[in-house]
């Protein structure tokens, strides 16, 4: 069973702009609306690609009523949010025409101690040597940066597996808990290890660094230049795909949920890792935060490429 962790959930409005003017007025086209926050991604994906997961975290306020609808309607995914005080964010993200992305992003509520309670019982409810958890994105204003550490020890001693996609403070603080998976973009771990760039073989040797902590599987994604996956002295190396890219919006989201996928179906890992690369490549031909079609991704997996070694 995989559940997936969305502690700040938003509605996300993605819009075309010519050109972005600062301090200027910017008309915008083709204005996409749709449930987002990286955990509630993961589960939408899972579900394109044939899976199912249950969805958790927190929602408030007429925004959180309208995700909680359309997870209901959206075969494969199970709701079971907590709502806690305030109103769910609402982030706009501007793309131009060559693809650069501008995101402006509310803050969203404030979880109580008592909201946090509620969520780590819920947690340890569906916890088990069965479950993995996929724990990903921002956890809200003013929330302490070791919360996913907190949450991976808890589920750890009840035997789950923890997938950890997360940045900054939230991804310093849950890697000392050690979580049993982890996926990176090439700058969130330059900046752990306080690089501003590093090449292959410098990614490479970061990732078995983690591994040394205890961190089973690196994910690295390097978008269009592909990902490394880091397993001890094991390393398996995927190019990018060539596709017709509308954004990249959601396209890390898209590949920690196909390797989540292919691990709780005990697919072999270099499945896993093809059918993750593919599902990231054909995020990126969607508009806004809408998942891939599991038609497209199974065409794009049969052209990955994974080298080893």
């Amino acid at each position: 069973m995989i559940i997936t962790v969305t502690m700040n959930p938003a509605i996300d409005k993605t819009a075309a702009v010519h050109t972005l003017c600062p301090r200027a007025l910017n008309r915008l086209s083709g204005v996409l609306k749709d449930v987002g926050g990286k955990g509630i991604n993961v589960s939408r994906t899972i579900a394109a690609l044939g899976g199912r997961s249950v969805a958790t975290g927190f929602l408030a306020g007429d925004s959180g009523r309208s995700i909680e609808r359309v997870l209901q309607e959206t075969e494969g995914v199970t709701p079971d949010f907590l709502y806690i005080e305030g109103e769910t964010r609402t982030n706009l993200k501007l793309v131009e025409p060559d693809g650069s992305l501008t995101e402006l992003n509310e803050q969203g509520p404030s979880p109580s101690n008592g909201d946090l309670e509620r969520l780590m019982e819920k947690l340890n409810s569906h916890a088990g040597p069965d479950t993995l958890f996929v724990l990903a994105g921002s956890a809200g204003p003013e929330m302490a940066p070791d919360i996913y550490g907190r949450m991976i020890e808890a589920l750890h001693t009840r035997g789950a597996r923890v997938f950890l996609d997360a940045d900054g403070p939230l991804f310093a603080g849950g890697l000392k808990a050690r979580p049993d998976i982890i996926k990176p973009n090439e700058f969130e771990l330059c900046q752990l290890f306080g690089r501003s760039h590093a090449a292959e073989e410098e990614l490479i040797e970061m990732g078995r660094r983690l591994n040394g902590q205890g961190i089973g599987l690196v994910c690295i994604s390097r978008g269009a230049d592909g990902a490394l996956f880091v397993q001890g002295e094991q390393v398996y190396r995927a190019p990018g795909l060539a596709v017709k890219a509308r954004s990249s919006v959601g396209a890390g989201d898209a590949m920690v949920a196909a390797i989540a996928y292919g691990l709780d179906g005990r697919l072999p890992l270099q499945d896993c890792l093809r059918l993750g690369l593919a599902s990231s490549a054909a995020a990126c031909t969607t508009q806004g935060t809408r998942p891939p079609s599991g038609e497209l991704v199974r065409e794009l997996e049969k052209q990955v490429r994974i080298t080893t070694g």
